[in-house]
């Protein structure tokens, strides 16, 4: 057995384990720590705080008495509230009888109501939070583009030297005019399927004709992942010059290409720094959300247009970029619930279910892409799980929310055994269902 040219595997494989355990450390450690925090004013004491299950590698006791501690095996987390018989917060009964009244105030179980239930709700609502502080802070951060067709640093592009220069503005391309960014992108579906075209620019205060890209050329902006392209290692700034020998100048070439292949593999010629690639890509079928709603089916390699130079930028205000955050929470949101339900109905494929193998390979995809590129993922994968403990399925958070509302409507809690009896078969679902997910990641 050769073990040297295995070490590229082992270190690929570490790098995978640490990326996901980075990821779901953080997500974890905002959910678990919005349990704790609420519950501490409101009077609940925690026993234990702890991110991941199993063999306790480290932990310590703070002044108030809760154990903080980091486990061996880190899927998930919990904090274990005084009454609790376990991680997934069952009444300990026995332990209860034996505390007077203000013992059982300090207890998840001997709380009033509206403690109990916000206590409950404080996990995913934190996740929502961390994310839109996230989402807030990294568009103050990057800026939005300006929508004026200013010309900044342009892409390379195998058909340069191009007469377009930095700090041109856009007047024209071809004969139409483009007085915002908007309407030089919308441009590219009327423009001729050439490499260069004719642009018509403000410069030094003159109006004169150059030479410039197409709007869209066949220019990777990002590689999806799981995607066909992701897996040849294709890289933002790629170029694709040909598919199966014939010539593509625009990206809706590429598209149009792709889609009328049916699923059959792909010859591509890759333009990269100057260099000639040769990839052979599977386009597959996927599953894509609509701007209006619902999921349309098609053949990709997994790439989005990239932009023939770099857009002005603005630092937007604290409340443009939080309108944007709160967007892009209710469009993760939005585009989970209608996935799941598309895929119940058999409309989608159940292939877009991932398990924490898909996570694990979503996070080291992410890392390579950069740091920004890092945390966006990690505050998308935070709403995702908020979303996912609300569902009301017993152990999770939506679970104990549906017992609580029974406890305020009825005026009475439910049995300690149907919540038993509940928790277990909600707790089995789970499991079915993270089982389900592994097995897409195995096969799909």
């Amino acid at each position: 057995m050769d073990l040297i040219g295995l070490l590229p595997s082992f270190g690929n494989f570490f790098y995978t384990i640490a990326a996901f355990v980075v990821v779901l450390s953080i997500i974890v450690a905002v959910h678990e720590y919005g349990h704790y925090i609420v519950g501490r004013w409101s009077g609940i004491h925690a026993d234990v705080f702890s991110i991941g299950f199993g063999p306790v590698l480290v932990k310590g006791t703070d002044k108030r008495g809760t154990v903080w501690q980091i486990a061996a095996v880190p899927l998930g987390g919990y904090v274990k509230f005084a009454g609790d018989s376990g991680a997934t917060s069952g009444k300990d009964a026995e332990g209860m009888s034996e505390l007077d009244a203000a013992q059982r105030r300090r207890t998840m179980h001997g709380a009033p109501l509206w403690a109990r239930a916000i206590t409950v709700a404080a996990g995913p609502m934190f996740n929502f939070i961390f994310a839109f502080l996230v989402f807030t802070s990294l568009l103050m951060y990057e800026g939005v583009a300006v929508d004026e067709p200013v010309v900044g640093e342009i892409t390379a592009l195998p058909a340069q030297p191009f007469e377009l220069a930095p700090g041109d503005r856009i007047l024209a391309v071809e004969g139409r005019e483009t007085e915002t960014l908007a309407d030089f992108l919308r441009s590219a579906e009327d423009m001729p399927a050439q490499s260069v075209l004719r642009y018509t620019v403000e410069r030094a205060g003159s109006v004169i004709d150059v030479t410039g890209p197409h709007p869209q050329p066949p220019l990777a902006g990002s590689v999806a992942l799981k995607s066909a392209a992701r897996e040849a290692q294709m890289q933002p700034g790629d170029v694709i010059t040909a598919i199966n020998g014939t010539e593509i100048a625009t990206f809706s070439e590429l598209r149009e290409l792709v889609a009328e292949s049916g699923g059959a593999p792909l010859d591509l010629n890759v333009w990269r720094d100057g260099r000639e690639l040769e990839l052979v890509m599977t386009p597959r079928s996927t599953d894509l959300p609509l701007a209006d709603g619902g999921f349309e089916t098609r053949y990709l390699i997994g790439l989005t247009s990239g932009a023939v130079f770099e857009y002005g930028s603005r630092t937007p205000g604290l409340v443009e970029a939080s309108g944007i955050a709160v967007d892009q929470i209710w469009r993760v949101i939005r585009t989970s619930v209608e996935g799941l339900y598309y895929m119940v109905i058999g409309q989608i494929s159940t292939c877009n279910l991932s398990s924490p193998i898909g996570i694990a390979e979503a996070s080291v995809a992410m890392a390579n892409d950069g740091l920004i590129e890092f945390v966006w993922f990690i505050a998308i994968l935070s709403v995702a799980i908020g979303l996912l403990n609300l569902f009301p399925i017993p152990p999770l958070d939506g679970g104990h929310l549906v017992f609580h509302a029974y406890e305020a409507v009825m005026r009475r809690p439910a049995g300690d055994k149907a919540m038993q009896i509940l928790i277990t078969v909600g707790l089995a679902l789970v499991l079915t269902l993270f089982a389900f997910a592994l097995f897409n990641d195995l096969t799909c």
